[in-house]
């Protein structure tokens, strides 16, 4: 009776086994789709917000530069000017948004002066005496 039990025992354990891996199986399955769905998501989330940083920057250099002509009367020059600085701000800003170009925060570049000291620990805008 005891052998019984004992098979019957080792049995469930298998059978359990086979159903927690199948279990385990469908679940991989499912959190590898999920990661999918989420970085899709995510790729097309950066590429609505780099579209609109674009389409923002040349909307507002063609309507400053609607403004300029319609109030100085420089006809069509101001929005052409303007309309291309726009479009030239828009592409720089997408590249400082992929990661292409280093932003320009003043903290930066008060540490590159830092680094590029000379040695004697004058500032390299200072002008010599002895010259």
């Amino acid at each position: 009776m005891a052998d019984d039990q004992k098979g019957s025992l080792e049995d469930r354990l298998k059978r359990l086994d086979a159903e927690l891996a199948d279990k385990r199986k469908t679940d991989g399955a499912e959190e590898a789709a999920e990661a999918r769905a989420a970085a899709s998501r995510s790729g097309y989330a950066v590429a609505m917000k780099l579209s609109s940083e674009f389409v923002a920057a040349v909307i507002v250099g063609a309507l400053l530069g609607y403004l300029l002509d319609h109030f100085a009367g420089t006809g069509p020059w101001g929005m052409i000017v303007l309309l291309l600085l726009g479009f030239s701000a828009g592409v720089l800003n997408v590249m400082r948004a992929a990661g292409m170009v280093a932003s320009p925060h003043p903290v930066d570049r008060l540490a590159g002066r830092e680094l590029h000291k000379p040695a004697s620990g004058r500032d390299e805008t200072e002008t010599r005496d002895d010259a």
